[in-house]
């Protein structure tokens, strides 16, 4: 081969290198997602009983699933006639322990429309890889009692601010230790509230999670977190898979060791529905391994599977929602 063709050669492998991409560096900026704001926490604390007769109408209208969660489920008021539902939002918003809660909520976020602005730069990110996906009609911030960091209904998606507060808030820690442990107590920060309030669409809306082996659970969840990743490519990773650095850096330095036990103790096909849950599910540790690490050690492998799989196929993430699991899986491989 003469020198002129190496060169050629080498030219158009680095044309075919660069043309491969990152495929979540993307530019969002010219589509548009329009998705309404509605703060229900302030509307509650701060609104007369007349203004609140109003929303009560309008909430019914518009939002009307979210609302009735928030009643239902956060609040724990029953199906009454809207009389009585006004009377227990007054009850709610006066409540000396809810009104410590809500006095804080405003100092924490005196501003809650630019975490909704960043969201939904998040969902406009989302939509130029899914043209498709159903956006959220509504963003609605609200007090949950402590019932959800986010919920998606088929329209519209509720976040509880009272679970970004901080785990060292004083309230935070007053909360009583028999029901709210320490590992869920550090997770009521606010750095994650973008990021949940993405997943929770995604796991609602485009990732369907079905009872499947271990291994099949693994992907889904990394396909769940590589899409909130789409979603924020700028978080950092830490952010995106719920870990603090260290839990992170553990992770990633046990990663083949993780791999090759799940392997040995043939556990990737098995459908035991608990060993799914001991690898997937939050809590303080990953129960039933042999050396104590970070929870939700599945989920992070997935999304490392996942990603692995993406860097090695030039596909779009559409292709990758519809691509099946055992798929993904053989094209992993790690030292």
């Amino acid at each position: 081969m003469s020198i002129q063709k190496g060169f050629g050669a080498i030219a158009l492998l680095i044309v075919f290198l660069s043309c491969k991409g990152d495929p979540l560096d993307i530019d969002s900026s010219k589509l548009k997602v329009d998705i309404a704001y509605y703060n229900m926490d302030s509307i509650f604390v701060h609104s007369t009983p007349e203004e609140l007769v109003n929303w009560n109408k309008r909430f019914k209208a518009e939002i009307n699933d979210a609302y009735m969660y928030e009643l239902g489920v956060g609040l724990r008021l029953e199906n009454d006639d809207d009389s009585t539902i006004l009377v227990n939002i007054a009850n709610f918003a006066s409540d000396t322990f809810m009104l410590k809660f809500e006095k804080r909520i405003q100092e924490k976020f005196p501003n809650l429309f630019e975490k909704h602005r960043t969201i939904a730069l998040g969902f406009r990110n989302l939509k130029y890889h899914f043209p498709k996906l159903k956006m959220p009609q509504s963003i609605i911030f609200a007090n949950t009692v402590f019932q959800s960091s986010a919920f998606a209904t088929q329209e519209d998606l509720m976040i509880g601010v009272e679970r970004y507060l901080g785990h060292d808030d004083d309230l935070i820690q007053s909360l009583p230790s028999q029901y709210y442990y320490e590992w869920i107590k550090e997770g009521f920060e606010e750095k994650y509230m973008e990021r949940d309030a993405v997943a929770n669409w995604v796991i609602t809306h485009l990732v369907i999670m079905e009872e499947g082996n271990l291994a099949e659970n693994m992907i889904n969840w990394g396909k769940i977190l590589y899409f909130t990743e789409a979603a924020f490519p700028d978080k950092s990773d830490h952010l995106i898979i719920r870990y603090s650095p260290e839990d992170l850096n553990w992770a990633n330095e046990n990663e083949a060791s993780f791999w090759k036990y799940l392997k040995k103790e043939k556990m990737l096909f098995n459908t035991d529905q608990d060993e799914s849950i001991n690898m997937l599910a939050p809590g303080p540790f990953t129960a039933g391994l042999p050396e104590k690490g970070p929870d939700r050690l599945g989920q992070f492998l997935g999304w490392k599977i996942v990603r692995s799989f993406m860097d090695k196929n030039e596909i779009t993430l559409e292709q990758l929602l519809n691509t099946k699991y055992n798929k993904i899986l053989t094209a992993y491989e790690i030292d």
